[in-house]
């Protein structure tokens, strides 16, 4: 069920998890056409820093998308801005989790700002940001 902005309590909270394959990854970049050889090319990736392949960050970010669309505050609800920063590299077979935290909310502008916290199965930070919304509007009587 969805809330609307005057139903929605500073610090409401929801998260999403989910385990990154190495198809998700491949299905990422054949749909974004980001097919930089740090994401793809084992080969590439190993005379890297990171010594194998690491998962593009707007797949990671995106994981907010079934929270606050699915969840909180649910359906009807409009991404209007994400701010993220990235704090690690998430790898094939790593679980990510995306929490939001309504941190505040604009009654007039019908607008939810939320903060966003993605960690991996060690709960080490791997990204963090905000998000502002436009939650869905109550149903009209």
């Amino acid at each position: 069920m969805a809330k609307s902005v005057y139903e929605l309590q500073l610090g409401d909270e929801a998260s999403f998890s989910k385990t990154i394959s190495e198809s998700d990854v491949y299905l990422f970049a054949g749909i974004t056409g980001d097919l930089n050889p740090m994401h793809v090319n084992r080969e590439y990736v190993a005379k890297t820093f990171f010594k194998q392949p690491i998962v593009h960050g707007p797949l990671i970010t995106g994981m907010v998308a079934p929270v606050l669309g699915m969840e909180l505050p649910g359906l009807g609800t409009v991404l209007v801005e994400l701010q993220t920063r990235y704090r690690a590299p998430v790898f094939f077979g790593d679980t990510v989790t995306a929490s939001v935290k309504l941190v505040e909310k604009d009654e007039e502008k019908n607008r939810a700002t939320f903060q966003c916290l993605w960690t991996n199965q060690n709960q080490q930070t791997v990204a963090e940001g905000k998000a502002l919304v436009s939650p869905p509007k109550p149903p009209k009587e």
